[in-house]
């Protein structure tokens, strides 16, 4: 009896000294659960993942509670965001020696405020059915896009709440200059451009491919791919001819997107958050990335699924950096100049 008790009290104490890792993303996050025990296994560590809305609203709730940090590990700020982090003094560095295996033209931040994990192209996505069934042609400008008989079909996230919409505002002000931008934004809005809070409301809902009435959507040059891996009786070896979805690469309508993990300041667990931030970079969860959440490894060399031939990768222009220096404020005149008038 006093050798059970004994080893009951172990146990106990065993699983009460087992830490747990909290790690807050947007709701788009997705990996695969095997890898995710793996690395409790191999750490002694329970994984508490936390799901913050869309990037941008999880940003706002993450400086929001900056002084009493409600998780120790971040995934998926971009480089639309990170400027905001660091004024906000959110994140402490620390550098993956995986960051090595990352090009360097797709590093967020040498120092590790954090660490690229994934890249992608934000891009407009339309469905082909809908096109073809009305007979309509595509727009071949943003110029087009903003005119009523096009912007009433389309839909796209909201600047102030989600990352690929803050992505494609960056991209009209690269394009048009800010006065330029927002009489683009005003009048497509007038014209019936449907705004949602986040990538997961305008596809998954808006999109006329999910049952929604906007055969155009803000998306990702990857999503193409996407519709053909989900589709019934999907044989990597017998693709189709062609994606259910195409891509809309209008001019200034692109942003190359990428997406880091990094560690919060104050992080109670700041010693296994660094080998989680070493976990999202490694070989394993590099590959998984590409088929669930459809953005391409940043890491090089991983091999990617027959379907990403329907993932498009289009040359994007440069961003001035003076628009990336300080994207909250291209937010605020966005609200200012197009939402309040």
């Amino acid at each position: 009896m006093r050798k059970l008790l004994t080893v009951g009290a172990f146990l106990l104490g065993a699983a009460q000294a087992q830490t747990t890792l909290t790690v807050i993303t947007h709701d788009s996050f997705d990996v695969d659960k095997k890898l995710v025990a793996g690395f409790e296994q191999a750490n002694n560590v329970r994984v508490r993942f936390v799901k913050g809305g869309d990037a941008g609203e999880m940003l706002s709730r993450l400086i929001l509670t900056r002084r009493a940090p409600i998780a120790d590990v971040v995934y998926g700020l971009d480089n639309s965001m990170i400027a905001r982090a660091r004024q906000a003094d959110l994140l402490t560095p620390y550098r993956s020696p995986n960051l090595a295996k990352v090009p360097a033209a797709d590093r967020l931040d040498d120092n590790g405020l954090l660490n690229t994990v994934d890249t992608g192209i934000v891009a407009l996505n339309y469905d082909r059915a809908y096109f073809q069934k009305a007979g309509l042609a595509l727009p071949k400008s943003l110029d087009d896009l903003k005119l009523p008989q096009y912007a009433k079909l389309t839909v796209v996230a909201s600047p102030a709440t989600s990352s690929p919409g803050l992505a494609f505002l960056l991209a009209t002000v690269n394009h048009y200059g800010e006065a330029g931008a927002w009489s683009w934004w005003r009048e497509a809005r007038a014209n019936g451009l449907k705004l949602t809070r986040g990538w997961s409301d305008s596809y998954n809902k808006e999109f006329s491919r999910n049952g929604g009435k906007y055969p155009i959507v803000l998306s990702y040059a990857s999503s193409p791919a996407a519709e053909v891996f989900y589709a019934d009786g999907y044989d990597p070896a017998k693709l189709p001819a062609q994606a259910p979805t195409g891509n809309l690469f209008l001019p200034g309508s692109t942003y190359r997107q990428l997406e880091g993990v990094g560690i919060l300041k104050g992080a109670r667990q700041a010693a296994v958050a660094r080998k989680f931030v070493d976990f999202m970079l490694s070989g394993p969860v590099q590959a998984d990335f590409p088929t669930r959440m459809w953005v391409y490894p940043a890491v090089s060399g991983v091999k990617l699924d027959p379907v990403f031939r329907f993932a498009q990768e289009p040359g994007v222009p440069a961003v001035k950096p003076e628009i990336t220096a300080n994207p909250q404020r291209l937010v605020d005149a966005w609200v200012t100049n197009v939402l309040r008038r």
